[in-house]
């Protein structure tokens, strides 16, 4: 028996020898040049502290194996290029780090001097108030739950109207005046259970596995850009590796989703996720009658056709279901306070990529589509339905841009974009009870149509180097829509960079940005089917400063000035700004009331931003600080709080990584309370909003909260395991999160957030 266990303890450790063992990484990726995409051959990587290196080939593509397991800062020069140093590579032993690094060719009197290899660099399209965030940053940011547009929201200028949703009110905008695009395509919305009319919901349902970068501009955004008036969050998605099979499993408190990525052929790649929560599980074992759950799907695929051309597919679908468990009377109580939003939705693109001369070219064949089913019910037993909206919004699009080097100086930039609508269906009821006028007499609401909708745009940007300090930017965007009566509208942009030093640059930018209805909005009322574009100009100057090499200090003031904005004929005091509406008891949801586009409104502003990489100092994080102020004339003339002016937000991110095996960060977060409008609590009109007195209530309670996370690795043989714990709310504060009319007790409660809440995560890579 005793020879049986040693020879079986010999057999065992034969056998996890392999894996037990101290693996190394693999860090694979191209190099080009940024804007043009053209391969930067001879560019030489490497890995800071180490002797592990590469020389880029003809395509840009280099490969670096042996890479001891930990977090990296890797260094990429180019000849006529700023040389860059890239932190947080993440290496593990398991599937290879990819990396997809773009230079900006240096000024023309200093391209053949050695300079110092930098953290931050400009954008490539000169635009002010633009931040980027890496996918490692995103993912380890502490209560963010590995959401792309939650860790958008620690960027200055950023607000979030509740705690359970991502809803962005940037620069007091409302949610739906964000734009987002992934890939290249433009998304309505990427999230599940999101609002419909809006882009905001409980979390993106894009996995921050598949994400290489998240490009942020809150102002000044360039002429490529339109249709939006607030921000654009630009998505790109990473390739999978090409150099051998990889994948992921990942389990946490709320989900789980898995990977495979690897070659696909000699000139190409794939990359395939697939994600399923188990909040329905944990919601039921709670008791809770409201069981939402939701799964995605993502499919990336890349081919080199040649030398210069290349073909990507794109596909992200979803679905998210909720479901009412209607036991016992508090239960259908309380489900009749939530409008709830099963949704279906997929978008995809192929893009063709061509290098000309001096150039590229870009086309995408997008298309998107969305089936919503929204329904709420009364407390009865058993319930009715007393508001329903089933709505399906498809869109196909069609884009070209090109960028040409057309000398060491000047960039032009230029494209055509044309959309088609062409299945847009509407079934809603609202009843007069949930849709009265200003003088309280009910207008209920009963759509069944559909119809189609087009609109195009041209846009030209030239970008001069006049110096070698100075950058400017002049643009010009037209746009057309022919489903508002052919309107047509034009933005001019401007923006401009002048280097004082090495470490200090000036900013400024001005531009014009007009935007269309939601296409929910149109149906809301027949006089809102001749409603035009609205418009925000807006003036942004700032002053950048690198403190160290990897530290960064921005300072920024703005003003935007809107005009034709929508305001609510029902509500005359009152602008349309909703974000997510979770119970249409409480105002007329989505748009769907008369609306004149007559209102004006300004936002001012100061915001302080700081930035430290991850350098031989090993700690990281960010800090924003923001001061604002928004309002919106009424009819009655009076000027009124918006319903995004958030006084004052504040947040920093500090993290510490010790050793290449744990990491430790916090986020702390506070905010000045949005304003309210107040009910009316005694009469036969009790239980509804006083909209003579919009955003003019009590405004809620100072949000402030503190997250904590900690972050393992283990690097096995051929396998790399990552475990995280991470705490939302650490000392249990109820933030208010809105006022809502109790119909039992008769009067106005607080909504409150979910208080302590921690969440754990296992990853498995090989």
């Amino acid at each position: 028996m005793a020879q049986f266990r040693r020879f079986a303890a010999l057999v065992l450790a034969f056998v996890s020898a392999p894996l037990l063992a101290q693996g190394t990484g693999t860090i694979s990726g191209s190099v080009v040049a940024s804007g043009t995409e053209h391969p930067l051959a001879g560019a030489q990587v490497v890995v800071e502290g180490t002797a592990q290196r590469a020389v880029a080939d003809e395509r840009g593509r280099f490969v670096i194996i042996g890479v001891a397991p930990g977090v990296w800062r890797v260094q990429v020069r180019a000849i006529g290029y700023r040389p860059v140093i890239v932190p947080d590579v993440a290496v593990g032993s398991g599937k290879p780090t990819t990396l997809a690094v773009r230079l900006l060719p240096a000024p023309v009197d200093v391209a053949a001097v050695e300079v110092r290899a930098a953290y931050f660099t400009p954008t490539a399209e000169g635009t002010t108030s633009t931040q980027t965030l890496s996918a490692e940053a995103i993912r380890r940011a502490p209560g963010v739950q590995e959401d792309v547009v939650r860790a958008v929201a620690l960027l200055p200028g950023v607000g979030v109207t509740q705690p359970g949703r991502n809803d962005l009110a940037v620069r007091g905008g409302a949610p739906f005046e964000n734009l987002f695009l992934v890939d290249g395509v433009e998304v309505p919305n990427i999230n599940h259970f999101g609002t419909q009319g809006s882009t905001g919901g409980p979390l993106s349902l894009i996995n921050v596995d598949a994400v290489e970068q998240a490009s942020f501009s809150a102002g000044g955004f360039a002429a490529k850009y339109g249709d939006r008036t607030a921000s654009v969050t630009s998505i790109t998605l990473r390739e999978g590796n090409r150099t051998h099979i990889g994948g992921e499993f990942t389990l946490s408190a709320t989900g789980g989703f898995a990977v495979a990525e690897g070659p696909l052929g000699e000139r190409g790649s794939f990359y395939v996720s697939a994600r399923r929560s188990y909040l329905d599980l944990l919601f039921k074992a709670a008791g809770f009658g409201f069981v939402p759950a939701y799964s995605d799907l993502q499919v990336k695929a890349v081919q080199d056709l040649g030398a210069r051309d290349k073909l990507s597919f794109l596909f992200i679908g979803a679905d998210g279901t909720v479901t009412f468990f209607n036991d016992d009377a508090d239960q259908r109580y309380d489900n009749s306070r939530v409008a709830a939003p099963s949704q279906q939705q997929y978008f995809s693109g192929l893009t063709w990529r061509r290098l000309v001369p001096r150039g590229l070219l870009d086309i995408t064949l997008g298309r998107t589509w969305t089936e919503f089913r929204t329904i709420q019910n009364d407390s009865l037993s058993p319930p009715s339905t007393i508001f329903r909206a089933f709505t399906t919004e498809g869109e196909q699009s069609l884009r070209a841009d090109l960028t040409v080097q057309a000398t060491p100086r000047v960039e032009l930039n230029m494209g055509a974009v044309a959309r088609y609508a062409s299945d847009l269906r509407y079934d809603l009821v609202l009843p007069g009870a949930l849709r009265t006028d200003a003088s309280g007499t009910p207008q209920p609401l009963a759509v069944d149509t559909t119809f189609t909708a087009d609109r195009q745009a041209l846009y030209a940007q030239l970008a001069w180097h006049a110096t070698p300090r100075l950058r400017t930017t002049l643009g010009m965007r037209a746009d057309r829509y022919g489903f508002l009566g052919g309107a047509a509208r034009g933005s001019p942009r401007l923006g401009a960079r002048y280097a004082l030093t090495e470490r200090t640059a000036l900013t400024a930018s001005a531009g014009r940005y007009w935007q269309t209805p939601s296409f929910i909005w149109l149906v809301g009322d027949p006089s809102n089917a001749s409603l035009p574009p609205f418009r925000a100009d807006q003036a942004v100057i700032g002053v950048e400063h690198l403190l160290r090499d990897d530290t960064k200090l921005q300072f920024e003031v703005y003003a935007k000035g809107y005009a034709q904005y929508p305001r609510r004929v029902f509500r005359p005091q009152a602008v349309l700004s909703p974000s997510g509406f979770d119970d249409v008891t409480s105002d007329i949801p989505f748009g769907l009331e008369p609306l004149a586009a007559v209102a004006t409104g300004r936002a001012v502003g100061a915001e302080l931003f700081a930035q430290k990489q991850l350098s031989d100092v090993p700690l990281f994080g960010l800090a924003s600080v923001s001061v604002a102020r928004t309002t919106f004339d009424g009819a009655d003339g009076v000027r009124r709080a918006g319903s995004f002016d958030t006084r004052a937000i504040g947040n920093i991110v500090l993290g510490w990584r010790p050793n290449p095996k744990w990491e430790l960060s916090g986020k702390f977060r506070v905010a000045g309370g949005l304003p309210t409008t107040p009910f009316i609590t005694a009469g036969p009109d009790a239980g509804r909003q006083d909209f003579s007195r919009w955003n003019a209530g009590e405004r809620l309670p100072l949000f402030h909260s503190l997250d904590l996370r900690i972050d393992r690795r283990w690097s096995l043989q051929r396998v790399q395991l990552i475990g995280y714990l991470d705490i939302q709310n650490v000392y249990d504060r109820e933030n208010v999160s809105g006022l809502q009319w109790d119909q039992r007790a008769q009067l106005v409660e607080r909504n409150t957030s979910i208080g302590l809440l921690p969440s754990i995560g296992l990853s498995v890579e090989f």
